[in-house]
């Protein structure tokens, strides 16, 4: 069988921008609806990861030997992030990590060089999106954050590849040059002018390439960060059978460079076997796709659930509003504002880093081979039996757990504060205490079930301290609506353990 998509995992962030909440504090009109936000301790690489823990996480998809991650806002410019990445999820050294960063479409270029490359070895193609643009801007009121990982193979495809045609052209639409925050754009009916005929030319090849007809679709996406072209050449496809992908406008915003993949991920949870999808994306030029799902894709999806995969149509309701306009500034960066007195963090050591690589990225514990103890973070000496380097590693980071206490802290240093700190009883053993995310103080209780997730603590001259935090799952995942801070530290929380 020819190469193709196997699984897919859609992060969408928790909290939600109302547009309304921008248009009373700059007094100009912004439209209806919300936009996704990544969280003061997430960014690109973050939102990448946890996209990919929901694609791998599907029983039967192969661990990748290849994993590509493009994104327009890397964390990194000099340094692969794609390392981060491969720490987190903790895959084995021999899987090559490579960063295809820079424009929108390079998300496509990643998705088709992961196919190629899913030929012969298994693959994960990542693509992630942090968009801001100035205040009261259309890049701030339009925009969304997100990320979309798919895993690529041989074996088990649910989705296969049968045509595609692309064009391209120099012009200039949208640009940012280095160090700068904030795209710019042209006028608009010049990149309407521009993208449509490119469209129309590469639909027509594409279709050709796949041996079908406009009206055989059944399924349509197009992704751009041009609106009004992307409008035209919708309108202009003429598939009346096609069932168009969810306008996620209203609720989430364009994803950027994400957007194109979320829209297919979307598909690909209510598409049938046998049907034809056509992705299109505009984008500095014109890749039109038609791609036909396969007899496995009902198996998948029952799998996913089984696996605890949330939809991205529960993504897409599931966000929490409330997100004051000032704290959307401050996360980005655009409103400096005083912070606690505390000392500022100092930077990550880099040889302590390296050592404890597998804890601080992978958050891997350590079982005692003689008596089963667990312990966090990971030791050589068993606190129960005593027995010296009688461990095995455990990866936590997929394990659920009980708060079992917690504070509320207002004097930390933190972006938004207060910071929630809470103890965590790990189901089948092993206790750690650290932050809470994504919640609301005044609704924490004891008792309350929680995930980890991947977050970026803060950043000490130019470096990020990932690690991991605690996220509430179940009910207590959208509880609250006032937003919480960031811890200060990583790997040095005081941890302490229990019997397995």
């Amino acid at each position: 069988m020819t190469a193709g998509i196997v699984s897919w995992g859609v992060y969408l962030p928790f909290w939600r921008l109302e547009r309304a909440a921008i248009a009373k504090s700059l007094g100009a009109p912004a439209g209806r609806g919300a936009r996704a936000v990544a969280s003061y301790d997430e960014d690109t690489t973050t939102l990448g990861v946890e996209a990919s823990r929901r694609a791998l996480a599907v029983p039967g998809v192969p661990v990748p030997e290849q994993l590509l991650f493009s994104t327009p806002e890397p964390a990194y410019q000099d340094k692969t992030n794609a390392t981060t990445m491969h720490a987190a999820l903790g895959l084995p050294p021999s899987t090559a990590a490579y960063d295809l960063v820079g424009s929108v479409r390079s998300g496509l270029a990643t998705l088709l060089a992961g196919l190629a490359v899913a030929e012969a070895r298994p693959a994960l193609a990542v693509v992630s999106e942090v968009r801001t643009g100035l205040a009261g801007g259309a890049d701030e009121r339009d925009a969304g954050d997100g990320a979309v990982a798919f895993a690529l193979g041989a074996e088990g495809v649910v989705l296969e590849l049968v045509g595609r045609a692309s064009a391209t052209e120099e012009f200039l639409d949208r640009w940012r040059v280095p160090g700068e925050d904030h795209s710019r754009q042209w006028e608009e009916r010049f990149g309407e002018e521009v993208y449509v005929p490119l469209a129309n030319g590469a639909l027509t090849a594409a279709l050709k390439d796949a041996g079908v007809t406009v009206e055989a679709l059944d399924h349509v996406v197009v992704g751009g960060l041009h609106g009004r072209a992307v409008r035209s050449f919708t309108a202009a496809i003429g598939a009346t059978s096609a069932r168009p992908g969810v306008d996620f406008a209203s609720t989430v915003g364009n994803l950027g460079a994400a957007q194109l993949g979320v829209g297919l991920a979307e598909v690909l949870e209510r598409a049938e076997p046998g049907q034809l999808v056509l992705t299109a994306l505009l984008a500095d030029g014109a890749d039109v796709l038609v791609w036909r799902t396969t007899d496995a894709l009902p198996a998948a999806r029952e799998a996913r659930r089984g696996a605890g995969s949330v939809p991205v149509a529960d993504q897409l309701t599931s966000g929490r509003t409330g997100l004051p306009y000032a704290n959307f500034l401050t996360w980005r960066g655009q409103l400096v504002r005083e912070p606690p007195r505390r000392p500022e963090p100092g930077r990550p050591d880099a040889p302590a880093v390296r050592r404890s690589e597998g804890w601080k990225f992978g958050f891997e514990a350590s079982r005692c081979l003689s008596c089963g103890f667990r312990h966090l973070p990971p030791t050589r000496v068993c606190l129960r039996c005593h027995s010296v380097d009688q461990m095995e590693p455990e990866r936590l980071a997929d394990v659920e757990g009980t708060v079992a206490t917690f504070t509320i802290d207002h004097l930390a240093y933190s972006l938004s504060p207060p910071i929630i700190a809470v103890v965590v009883d790990f189901d089948g053993g092993g206790r750690f205490r650290c932050e809470l995310t994504d919640a609301d103080p005044e609704a924490v209780h004891i008792g309350d079930r929680v995930g980890m997730t991947f977050r970026r603590f803060y950043t000490a001259e130019g470096i990020h301290n990932y690690f991991w935090k605690a996220r509430p799952v179940g009910d207590g995942a959208t509880a609250g609506e006032a937003p919480q801070g960031a811890d200060d530290g990583g790997a040095g929380a005081a941890p302490a353990s229990k019997e397995a």
